[in-house]
């Protein structure tokens, strides 16, 4: 399996349950709260759809890089998540009339909090499944010769 498919799913799987988990039990009350009749119900297919393209992003510009580090991914992407959380809240306060400071504050640090660490970890954990793929695969070319 290519590094980048590993790097990929890695960061997927770290990134949606911890976000899950945030959204669904810590920020629900606060949100509700901040932005009130303002807040749906959640429709899947945007959802999927902004996961799958926020780990695209996370790869191209945080750790796809072969020079890519624990540490330049912790950066890098605290950094992306920074710049896209605060795009994204701070449009919806110059737009949304409901929109307020606190939520502004408090998803800005969570999407840079969270780009860090799935970057940083789903970068680990491909570094050290890829190694260990292509023994395995060496093992099984190598026994079938």
């Amino acid at each position: 399996m290519n590094r980048y498919v590993v790097l990929y799913l890695a960061t997927l799987i770290v990134l949606v349950p911890i976000d899950l988990v945030f959204l669904g039990l810590v920020a629900r009350g606060f949100f509700a709260a901040q932005v009130g009749d303002m807040l749906g119900e959640i429709r899947p297919a945007p959802a999927i759809l902004f996961y799958l393209l926020y780990v695209v992003g996370i790869l191209i510009f945080v750790s796809a890089s072969v020079t890519a580090t624990a540490q330049s991914t912790l950066l890098y992407g605290a950094l992306f998540g920074f710049f896209c959380y605060a795009t994204f809240e701070l449009t919806s306060l110059s737009l949304l009339k409901h929109w307020t400071w606190p939520v502004v504050i408090m998803d800005v640090t969570w999407g840079l909090l969270i780009t860090a660490v799935s970057s940083t970890l789903g970068l680990m954990i491909a570094n050290w499944i890829t190694p260990r793929m292509r023994a395995v695969s060496f093992l099984v070319d190598a026994h079938i010769q």
